[in-house]
């Protein structure tokens, strides 16, 4: 909120005096819109994931990135005639991960998970994760997505 002061038509805003309504409207309207403007900027994981149609793959990491906005897992996985695709998995924000016990160095290139997930619409090999199975018990499932 902007503290605003009426007084014989000048404005008082944060400290400052203004001569006419209209800056200060043009004021409190900027700062409207750019806080709103980062309250959308949050993308709509349902648009970009679709949750009805579920993924399991098992692969090799080959890179874990703990960072905001979403944890990244990148991963290879071999299809039945040997062939290599590259994968990304979506997770939450480290905020909820720390919580559950996982630290940026749980996941380490070359070890072995299996990911469920809610699968791209756009046919890519990426997925927001719903399940993940880390190599050894140090730290627990994960059971959380992009959100």
């Amino acid at each position: 909120m902007i503290p605003v002061d009426l007084e014989e038509s000048m404005l008082i805003v944060w400290g400052y005096q203004m001569k006419s309504n209209r800056m200060a409207i043009l004021i409190a309207g900027t700062v409207f819109v750019m806080g709103s403007s980062l309250m959308f900027a949050h993308h709509n994981i349902g648009a970009q994931f679709d949750r009805t149609q579920p993924v399991t793959v098992t692969g090799t990491v080959t890179e874990f990135l703990l960072i905001n906005p979403h944890a990244r897992i990148d991963f290879e996985v071999k299809d039945e005639q040997g062939n290599v695709a590259k994968w990304t998995a979506w997770s939450g924000p480290p905020s909820s991960m720390f919580r559950r016990g996982w630290k940026k160095d749980s996941l380490k290139p070359g070890d072995q998970i299996t990911v469920t997930g809610a699968s791209a619409r756009d046919g890519s090999k990426q997925m927001s994760v719903q399940r993940l199975t880390p190599p050894d018990r140090s730290v627990p499932v994960l059971t959380l997505g992009a959100e």
